[in-house]
Order: structure tokens, then sequence, then C-alpha cells
């Protein structure tokens, strides 16, 4: 029987960079997996939303090369289903790299379902493998979440999940439905729209992206019914059903015609958590599944067994689950405890300044608190906004804008939050982000120097606080 300092359930992006991290201060490894390495992030998530991302950025780069001089007689044609392969071929190339990094690092990669079977006398966990048993000190959990729809609609059957949109290959509907207004419905949505479909958000809220911003979230609605794309808030979705060759979704405002229905009301609420013998050794769940932790430590309430990313709970940081059940997040949280467990250099992950991005057109770029939630947790606050046509769109005659917006604690200067609705708010957020998590003031804004000219130059030339 074989015997690991650590063993890790889960080859996904957290468990992955735990392992890793582990290896490389000099700990026995395994790392147990039933599918593709990566998890949701490479096979059915980030990597290949980015990729179709781009593809749907051409479209509309062709129009804007005409302000520039550039001839374009007609629209390029998409050949949707050779960009589907593309992609695919390209996550297959990352499979390959994941498994490389780990056996480079000395972890050994077990092709199967883990399931914990008890501690023996000597408290070491046993761990079956394909009815293989291997003993472990540590063990941490990092199998990720799946699809769900937390209420039951009728007919939702006939509706695919992002899992469908990001891997398989398919034809390009005409006409989309996306129930939901969360990072994946609009991800989903605009990516869609920009290759050529006509797409129809449908959610529960008057705005998308629940949890965001006001100012960001009103911006953004607006620019992306600039780009096309349809909302119908308010609505609840009571049915989907089968239409001649298509579908339709019934809410109470209306029904909505669609080749394709997508359900993305709930992309992480499910942990893959059951069935692994986490009940029989008393690790204590939520309601939902998801493992309770200790926010330091992500130890659970048996020593020795860990959890990270969309499988734990460790009481969100005033965060909404779709605000830190993200890549980086899970990355992080498992390098925290690898660094924690092996390396004796305990590292506090930086929530309150955790950046992240909506890969839609345009895309939103959002760090630290909402200027509700600074304000929530008592705060006087500060604010400077700004929208400008960006240069880009100067010679398109396109009528796109960026909006930035930047909160402040009035008391110390401390800048609490950052934001963005714009081209590359992905990229130009990450920056801040460093920023910020150094405690960045006002002030050292002011101070900074601009990149002229540039958009980004913006967040640290905005110099009059907003009235009101």
């Amino acid at each position: 029987m074989a015997s690991f300092d650590l063993f890790v359930i889960g080859g996904g992006s957290g468990g992955v960079a735990c392992a890793r991290r582990a290896a490389s201060h000099g700990a026995g490894v395994a790392l147990a997996e039933p599918n593709r390495l990566g998890g949701t992030c490479v096979n059915r998530g980030c990597v290949p939303k980015k990729l179709m991302s781009y593809a749907a950025a051409f479209g509309r780069g062709f129009e804007t090369a005409r302000g520039y001089g550039w001839g374009v007689a007609e629209r390029p044609k998409l050949d949707f289903r050779a960009l589907l392969a593309n992609r695919n071929r390209e996550v297959e190339r990352l499979n390959g790299i994941y498994g490389g990094l780990l056996r480079d690092a000395g972890v050994e990669i077990l092709r199967g379902r883990a399931t914990l079977r008890g501690r023996d006398k000597e408290g070491l966990f046993r761990v079956e493998v394909e009815g293989r048993h291997h003993a472990a000190k540590r063990v941490l959990i990092a199998t990720g979440g799946h699809p769900a729809c937390p209420n039951a609609i009728e007919g939702l059957d006939l509706a695919v999940t992002s899992d469908f949109v990001y891997e398989q290959v398919y034809d390009l509907p005409a006409k989309v439905a996306v129930v939901g207004g969360g990072y994946i419905g609009l991800e989903s949505a605009s990516i869609l729209a920009g290759l050529g479909a006509e797409a129809t958000v449908i959610m529960r809220q008057e705005k998308p992206l629940r949890g965001f911003d006001e100012d960001v979230r009103r911006e953004l609605t607006e620019q992306l019914e600039g780009y096309g794309l349809r909302f119908m808030p308010s609505a609840q979705v009571s049915a989907v059903e089968r239409d001649g060759d298509g579908l339709c979704v019934v809410t109470e405002r209306g029904r909505v015609a669609a080749d394709m229905v997508i359900n993305a009301t709930g992309r992480l609420v499910k942990p893959m958590t059951d069935g692994i013998g986490l009940d029989e050794i008393g690790v204590h769940r939520n309601q939902g599944g998801a493992v309770l932790v200790q926010g330091d430590t992500f130890e659970s309430s048996v020593p020795g067994l860990f959890a990270v990313g969309d499988c734990s709970d460790h009481g969100g940081h005033g965060l909404t689950a779709s605000q830190y059940d993200l890549t980086p997040v899970a990355i992080a949280e498992g390098r925290a405890v690898a660094e924690g467990l092996f390396n004796d250099n305990p590292i506090e992950v930086a929530y309150d300044t955790l950046p992240t991005a909506v890969f839609c057109t345009p895309q939103v770029g959002s760090c630290g608190m909402s200027e509700a939630t600074a304000k929530g947790r008592g705060l006087d606050v500060r604010v400077y906004t700004t929208r400008f046509r960006p240069m880009l769109h100067a010679l398109s005659g396109e009528e796109r804008k960026t909006f930035m917006k930047v909160v402040v604690d009035a008391d110390c200067d401390r800048v609490v939050g950052c934001f963005m609705v714009g081209d590359e708010a992905g990229e130009i957020i990450q920056g801040l982000a460093v920023a910020m998590t150094a405690g960045a003031t006002k002030a050292e804004f002011d101070r900074t120097v601009g990149v002229h000219p540039s958009a980004a130059e913006e967040f640290v030339t905005l110099y009059q606080p907003r009235k009101g």
C-alpha cells in the first residue's frame, strides 16, 4: 500500500495547484482524477470560453477596421464547427501540459474516482481508487462543482448547460435563449451573439450580474443592448417546451422562441462531494454539500482533511458565491494550503481585493467592494466615475463607450473598489488589484503617471469625486 504526505482528490485548478506546490516543498503527493485534468476551467469553462470570446470579437473587428481604411468588401464567413474543433484541440493540448507539470513536480497521478475509507490506527487516511488502497497523512478535497438548477422547471431537460456550449461540437443556433443573468449567462449570450446568433437573456433580476456594483450593472445592460443583446428582466421561467423544430421558453412575461436554450442559473450550485466518504468520517458540510472549512487554514471538521475551491465553504467573506467560486481563487487557496502545511509559510488569500472579469462584449473588470457594499460596512465613501469613447473607435464611428469607477474610503483615503466596463477590462483590472492589495490610497493613484494615450490612464487621472 502506497503512503503519501498529501492525497489530493480532484484534478481541477485548486487540486493541481496544491499538489504541485506541495511536491515542490518535498512532500510525497498523489492526485486522483477520473476525468481530464484541468477541471471545469480548462475543459469546459475559462479556457474554451475565452477562445470563443476572441472569435466573437473578430466579427466586430472587421467592422471597426473600415474606419481605418481597410476595405472589407463583405463580411468574412465564419466556419463555426471549425472554430469548435480548433478550440477542442487546444484544450486537449492543455490536458497534456497539466499532466506533464504534475509528473515533473513528482506528483503521482491516479486515474479514477477516489473514495475515503476512514482512518487506520496510526491516524492515516485510507483512500480507495479503482480498487487499490492508499494511505495519506492529509487529504485535500478539490472536486469542484457542476451545473445545477435550484428550481424545478418543466422541460428543463431540453436545455443545455455551459458544459455543452464550451465542450461539444454543434451547429451555431440562429436563436438562443439564455436563462440566467450571471457570469455564464452573459458570456454565453454575448459570445454566441457576436458569432451571429440572435440572443435573449431571461433573468429573475431587473439587471444582470447580481452582487456587482449597481453602476456597472446599469452601464453593462445599456451597452449590451446596444450590441443587439435582448433582455427579459424580472421574469420567472415556468417551462421549456418544444415548438415545431425549435424550443420555447415560457415565462409570465411572455414566450421566447429559440433553437437552443442554455440553462445558466447556477453553474456552481452543487459541489461534487457526494459519495466520496465524507459523511462516513464525520466531515461537516453545508446544505448544498460544500465542505465547511476554517477561513484561514481551509481545514475541515476532521483534522488533516482540507477543502478548497467550489466544493468548500469558508463563510464567503461578504461576497456572493459567483464572486469567489472562481479558478484563480481555487488556485490561491490550494497554494495557501500547501504553503501552510509544507513550507511553514501561512498565506492569507486576499478576498477583499479579489479581481474578476466577465468576458462578454464589452468586458467587465471588478476588484474590491462595490459602492453599496462599502456603505453597508459603514464606510464614508468618495466615488469617482468617468465615461468616454475609447480612441479605438474615434475613426470607426461606432458608439462604444468605456466606463470606470473608483470607490474610496474617505476616512483613510484607501481605494476599496475599482470597476470598468469596456475593452480589455480584464487585463486592466489585474494591475489595479496589485495596487489595492498593497493598500494603495487615492493620493497614490493620483501620484502615478499614466500611460498615454491609453484607456487605463483614466484610473489615475480621476480627480473630482461624484456629487451626491
